[in-house]
């Protein structure tokens, strides 16, 4: 075939799409224990939502988004991530009024060109949740407990918490002028792109995976001797409150994350088995974000987790991903007269959650029984002459080769205890 999948984006097949089902199905249950609500979010939105509230001078914004005009020549863009579209849809419908909480989640693709990796595509897909309205350390503290706990859950091992502090608006700019300084005495060093941000946001640099920018962002000076007293009391008591849930943690000055718009906590999860791109969540506090877009002040933290790299780190750990689905029972008809019988107990069967595969062709019965073994079915119901005359079905056992036949009646009963 000619046409193929475009670079960077993959078909999720059935051999792993339940494993996904699973990831949502443990991550739906763990929210609703933290009484988030699901919601979901439109797959494109106009652009300055994301160029206000995420950042223009951000990697994101500058080469990432995917945009284009619509037949209204209004500049449209395809979500890079969940933040901001959460922020204008609880201002929007009024979710979060003055003096009150809202904790929401969702889940779903996001879009970013860049250059594909493993475990990175430029259709991914990302668990979101938000704490909006509480500016208090606590629900920081609750977000991390709440990504933890879904990791937790699905049992992944060699996860490590990093936290730092980004500041406000009030002491971030002594520190932006503290790190302007100490890059520009290192200029001839750096990179075009952190040549680049030096003006615009140099705490960008500090991101940086290039080796030359990274020894020197190394030797940068630390954002927790910048802190205002609001913001260094903040993260005193975060790091107090995980401490408190028994959560290890190491603290790094380097993590800024890529987003213009978070403020005071920014935190990761890494895991050890994805390499150089090793983070599986991501997130932290983000309080003038509602301000950014046309909003009233509405504070909020949050995280962000890759639901490919979760599946990825699971499957490299050898995580339980529950049962896989399968066919539990294969109808086959003995006779061309039994296949019109065969069809209605198999909608029988599936009308009582129990899953039945039937041919469906005119194949013999022979070929019929060697279809119902490479199935994986671990039954066989078979139905023939006999079998319709005494309203019976012959059930057997495939792994054993043990049969025996029973009145309709009690098949589904019989299939359970089984």
């Amino acid at each position: 075939m000619d046409i193929k999948a475009p670079r960077g984006v993959r078909d999720i097949l059935p051999e792993e799409s339940w494993k996904w089902s699973y990831v949502l199905k443990v991550t739906a249950e763990t929210m609703a224990d933290f009484n988030y609500a699901e919601m979901h979010l439109p797959l494109f939105e106009h652009t300055e939502l994301f160029s206000r509230g995420v950042g223009e001078a951000t990697d994101i914004v500058e080469k990432e988004m995917y945009t284009f005009l619509d037949r209204g020549s209004r500049s449209i863009t395809l979500r890079p991530e969940a933040t901001a579209g959460m922020v204008r849809a609880a201002l929007e419908h009024g979710l979060c009024s003055p003096g009150t909480a809202a904790r929401l989640w969702c889940w779903g693709p996001m879009f970013r060109y860049e250059r594909p990796q493993k475990g990175r595509y430029r259709q991914f897909y990302q668990i979101d949740a938000e704490c909006l309205g509480l500016p208090g350390p606590m629900a920081d503290v609750e977000i991390v407990a709440l990504s933890v706990e879904i990791f937790r859950r699905l049992g992944l091992k060699n996860l490590e918490v990093v936290l730092n502090s980004v500041g406000c608006p009030a002491c971030r700019p002594l520190y932006r002028r503290a790190l302007l300084e100490h890059f520009s005495r290192h200029k001839e060093r750096l990179c075009a792109t952190c040549l680049g941000r030096m003006e615009r946001n140099p705490l960008r640099i500090l991101d940086c995976k290039q080796t030359d920018c990274g020894l020197i962002a190394d030797e940068a000076p630390s954002v927790h001797d910048h802190l205002c007293d609001e913001c260094r009391d903040h993260f005193q008591e975060v790091q107090e409150g995980l401490e408190r849930l028994g959560f290890a943690y190491h603290l790094d000055k380097r993590l800024v994350r890529g987003l213009d718009y978070y403020t005071k906590t920014a935190y990761e999860i890494l895991s050890g088995d994805l390499g150089a791109q090793n983070a599986v969540c991501g997130g932290g506090r983000y309080d003038n974000l509602a301000e950014s877009i046309g909003g009233p002040s509405l504070p909020g933290v949050g995280f962000a987790a890759g639901l490919d790299r979760i599946v990825l780190v699971m499957e490299q750990q050898g995580c339980s991903f529950g049962r896989s689905p399968q066919t539990q029972v294969y109808v086959v008809a003995q006779d061309p007269e039994a296949r019109a019988a065969t069809q209605v107990l198999a909608h029988e069967l599936r009308r009582n959650r129990v899953s039945a595969e039937q041919d469906s062709g005119n194949r013999s019965f022979k070929a019929q029984m060697k279809a119902a073994g490479a199935s994986g079915a671990a039954w066989v119901c078979i139905l023939g002459p006999e079998e319709l005359q005494k309203d019976l079905v012959t059930l057997k056992n495939l792994e054993t080769g043990e049969q025996a036949s029973l009145p309709k009646a009690e098949l589904i009963e019989r299939l359970r205890q089984n």
